[in-house]
């Protein structure tokens, strides 16, 4: 099971089942989860109400946004970080198990809630993921990061190309 978790291919997956469950929990938010009839006196008809995950709890959708958030941090960050954004997305998946399961006590349908229960434990086991694996996994590549301070570079500043053309020069003459 290391071999498989370890490396690109271990990152890659995380990344993918975590982007997948929040998806399905922000999708599954917008469900209806339960309907609410109500009588009303006669002669008129009684209405019907629909009230969907994020109506019973409303924290699903922000959860999700968490979720789905974390997944793009996994590629972004590295070290120490990741293994927060690991930690973070076990707690967004237990938050969200944690938010369906008090709606589950107002006796409503199990079909969405259920879904997105098990969406959440795929987030959790995601975040578990990423806090053993994640110092084996690849890192983004230097040219995304900011130079540092007092390093020269061999390319002049787009600034100093731009105005050798402004003047009518070749910037890349002496290249």
């Amino acid at each position: 099971m290391t071999a498989a978790l370890a490396g690109r291919r271990g990152l890659t997956v995380t990344t993918l089942a975590t982007a997948l469950a929040s998806a399905v929990v922000l999708f599954a938010a917008t469900r209806h989860w339960d309907v609410v009839m109500t009588h009303q006196v006669s002669p008129l008809p009684p209405t019907t109400e629909y009230r969907t995950g994020t109506d019973m709890s409303p924290w699903l959708p922000a959860l999700g946004a968490v979720g789905l958030a974390g997944a793009g941090a996994l590629l972004a960050t590295r070290g120490r970080l990741r293994t927060i954004v690991g930690g973070l997305l076990a707690l967004a998946g237990i938050g969200v198990t944690g938010a369906v399961i008090e709606t589950l006590q107002h006796r409503i349908g199990a079909g969405w809630p259920v879904l997105t229960i098990v969406a959440a434990l795929v987030v959790v086991a995601a975040g578990g993921v990423t806090i053993r694996y994640s110092d084996t996994w690849p890192e983004m590549g230097a040219r995304y990061e900011r130079p540092q301070a007092g390093a020269t570079s061999a390319k002049a500043p787009q600034t100093q190309l731009w105005d050798a053309l402004d003047r009518g020069e070749d910037p890349t003459k002496d290249q």
